[in-house]
């Protein structure tokens, strides 16, 4: 049990289950909308990993930009699409599952 300032105990973990501020009660994850844009801009960024990575190594000693920003908006771009095909993921095996954060888990 932990001490909350007010004198009033409650069980470890409890606020996760607390509202922190005005969000209604029936407040969900814009799961459809997060699918969207994940599958929208993966392969936008990934394509444009890929078109940078080349640049950088088809480009000069003296070419502008340099070859160390191209190489660093490549990384940018890469690490983008990786994190949206992460999430694709997530949203995915959320929808499939039926969870929503937030929520509690289905009784089997």
């Amino acid at each position: 049990m932990t001490h909350t300032p007010s004198g009033a105990h409650r069980a470890p973990h409890s606020w996760i289950r607390q509202r922190s501020g005005t969000e209604p009660v029936t407040a969900r994850s814009p799961l459809k909308l997060r699918m969207l844009l994940s599958s929208v801009f993966a392969p936008i960024f990934a394509a444009g990993a890929a078109l940078l990575w080349l640049w950088t190594v088809n480009s000069g000693p003296h070419s502008v930009p340099t070859e160390g920003s191209l190489r660093v908006l490549a990384v940018a771009c890469t690490v983008l699409a990786v994190l949206a095909l992460v999430d694709l993921l997530v949203v995915t095996v959320r929808r499939r599952t039926g969870r929503e954060p937030g929520r509690e888990r289905p009784e089997r």
